[in-house]
């Protein structure tokens, strides 16, 4: 019995043995059709590195409104503005001082981050909509409003 998967043995009716496999133009065709398949997945990562931009900083958006929130579920209120979004990872000597704050914070990591294009989040409370607290990041150009990539982004449109 042959071990070979992609070899096999075909009995001939005049007792020559024939060989089976794939020919070289066939691996050829193959080998031509993923390079095309990979061209075409590369052009549409490599053409979108905004969009992957935007949607990590949704991701860090939801993650801190996510912190805020536990914070005003433990304590009653979320982090004053004088506090900020470091009082997520660190507990605040500012007053009021939360009565319940975890000692691993309220975040996954130990610094605070930044958006994806390197600026601090910003934090206001009240929100601009009168919302108990917002999260914001100005997109790529760190400046308020612009479009695309530039556009505001805003912990109160999750």
């Amino acid at each position: 019995m042959n071990t070979n998967c992609h070899r096999f043995v075909v009995p001939h009716s005049r007792g020559h043995v024939l060989r089976g496999g794939f020919t070289l133009i066939e691996v050829l065709v193959v080998l031509a059709i993923i390079s095309i398949l990979a061209g075409i997945v590369t052009l549409n990562i490599v053409n979108r590195p905004s969009e992957a931009k935007v949607a990590a900083a949704k991701t860090q958006l939801r993650a801190l409104k996510s912190g805020v929130n536990m914070y005003r579920t433990d304590n009653g209120m979320p982090p004053t503005l004088a506090q900020g979004l470091a009082a997520l990872i660190t507990k605040p000597t500012l007053p009021p001082i939360p009565p319940n704050y975890p000692v691993e914070g309220y975040l996954d990591t130990r610094v605070l981050p930044k958006d994806p294009w390197k600026n601090d989040f910003i934090y206001l409370v009240p929100g601009r909509r009168g919302e108990a607290f917002e999260i914001i990041s100005y997109g790529s150009d760190g400046q308020p409003g612009g479009e695309g990539d530039a556009a505001d982004l805003s912990s109160s449109d999750l």
